[in-house]
């Protein structure tokens, strides 16, 4: 028999020198067989909620948090019991605070989520243990069942510790509620669970997951936890408000010739199958009007004390979530088509809903839109996301009377909103950069003259 010993899997930095995390859900228990890389847990940092695969192959022997609560990264979250023979060859993560270091002979290691797992044998396939006897360890986990059936892959969850089906946003929506999934019928593919599901068995409004919280009759407040999205949004807005000065200009456009385009390009079979919205062409705009305005594309660098200016366009898009407002970015928008625009924008907010906006979608924006005029707002103040020169806020777009070769029409009118830092950007500047982005959305011809 095959001699095992137990190794601690600590919770890693998940990128952007994140220091804690949430453990939202276990995907295992005590005695599973886990394979390498399989997901065990769901975690949800300050930045998105992501999937932690397991770097070893073995058998869970404990839990060491529950769901719940936050972490501190190098924190032991769960340890396994492994073959010893292959503990040298255990999977570890990148940095010594992710999890325990293997030791003994160097192997080829296969990576994943976190770092490096464990050794894949001639065969391909994760190391295989074999039940013995548990050394002595500082963390012994005796009364570990035996396991008699390998493990079930990643996204089947069998035998007592089986859990309904359902996506991150979901379960969180079911926990903010106090529901148990397990009362809760699927009526998605393959029995999914879907949001639709969880409202209508609490008789939920659609109000924000956030703010769905149990009311005990009669009580006059509720008090929602500051952390994840939230407590990082706070953060950030409060530095960026008391570190940028900012400075806000307005700019009123009649946009009805872009609103003939977009129904031209609706209709055209290029572009069959592309969402096309007055955000796609307003992205493209900017994009152009950042050619003749570079300075609106840079940040401040406090610590080298100096201004750095992109030589390229990573797009921020400020997303409203169930978890809050976060602002994934495209990375080299600038290099992009309307149609590769259009894509992208439509798999960034998709993704950023669902709750699966990864940390690197949210680090390296170098400018952002704000698109208030899908809640029928007009105009604001947006303040700057932290390292970024500006921020646009694009308002709704009304029917309204307009003067046309001195005549009043109703033409159709966007207001811009224009939030710069005015260590980066002067006023010049600024203003150029806005009259031509309101000059493209009045008349996208002049694109032309711009590239």
């Amino acid at each position: 028999m095959t001699a095992t010993m137990i190794k601690e899997f600590r919770l890693p930095d998940l990128g952007e020198g994140l220091t804690e995390s949430e453990i939202l859900s276990w995907k295992v228990a005590v005695g599973d067989t886990v394979a390498l890389n399989q997901v065990i847990a769901e975690v949800e940092t300050a930045k998105a909620v992501v999937e932690l695969p397991s770097p070893f192959a073995g058998v869970v022997a404990e839990l060491h948090e529950q769901p719940g609560t936050v972490v501190e990264v190098g924190k032991p979250i769960v340890s396994f019991e492994v073959d010893d023979a292959g503990s040298s060859n255990g999977g570890a993560t990148a940095t010594a605070a992710a999890a325990a270091e293997p030791v003994g002979s160097p192997a080829k290691r296969e990576p994943n989520l976190v770092g490096y797992g464990a050794v894949v044998e001639h065969s391909g396939r994760p190391a295989r243990r074999a039940r013995g006897q548990i050394q002595e360890t500082k963390s012994p986990a005796p009364g570990i069942p035996a396991v008699s059936a390998p493990a079930a892959p990643p996204s089947v969850e069998t035998g007592d510790s089986e859990r309904p089906r359902s996506t991150p946003p979901v379960r969180k929506l079911a926990r903010d509620l106090g529901i148990d999934l397990e009362h809760v019928s699927g009526t998605g593919p393959g029995g999914l669970i879907t949001r639709e599901d969880v409202q209508n068995f609490s008789g939920a409004s659609e109000a924000p997951a956030e703010t769905q919280v149990s009311r005990a009759e009669g009580e006059r407040e509720t008090r929602t936890p500051i952390k994840g999205v939230r407590k990082l949004t706070a953060a950030a807005m409060v530095q960026s408000a008391f570190t940028a000065p900012h400075v806000t200009e307005f700019l009123t456009v009649d946009v009805t010739a872009t609103m003939e385009l977009l129904a031209r390009l609706k209709g055209n079979r290029a572009f069959e199958g592309y969402k096309l919205t007055p955000l796609t062409i307003a992205a493209k705009a900017v994009l152009v009007a950042l050619r003749n305005n570079p300075s609106l594309n840079s940040r401040w660098d406090e610590a080298a004390q100096e201004i750095v200016q992109f030589n390229y366009v990573n797009l921020g898009i400020a997303a409203a979530t169930p978890r809050g407002l976060t602002v994934p970015n495209i990375k080299d928008a600038h290099r992009l088509t309307l149609r590769e625009l259009s894509a992208a924008l439509t798999e960034l907010t998709d993704t950023a809903r669902s709750g699966k906006t990864s940390p690197a979608e949210l680090s390296g924006g170098t400018i952002s839109i704000t698109n208030i005029g899908v809640f029928g707002i007009d105009a604001g103040t947006p303040i700057l996301n932290p390292g970024e020169a500006a921020i646009v806020a694009l308002g709704a777009v009304r029917k309204a009377p307009w003067v046309v070769n001195d005549e009043l029409a109703v033409r159709q009118v966007m207001s811009l909103s224009l939030s710069f830092d005015h260590r980066l950007v002067d006023g010049e500047q600024g203003s150029r950069f806005l009259a031509d982005l309101g000059a493209i959305l009045a008349d996208p011809a002049m694109v032309m003259t711009m590239i």
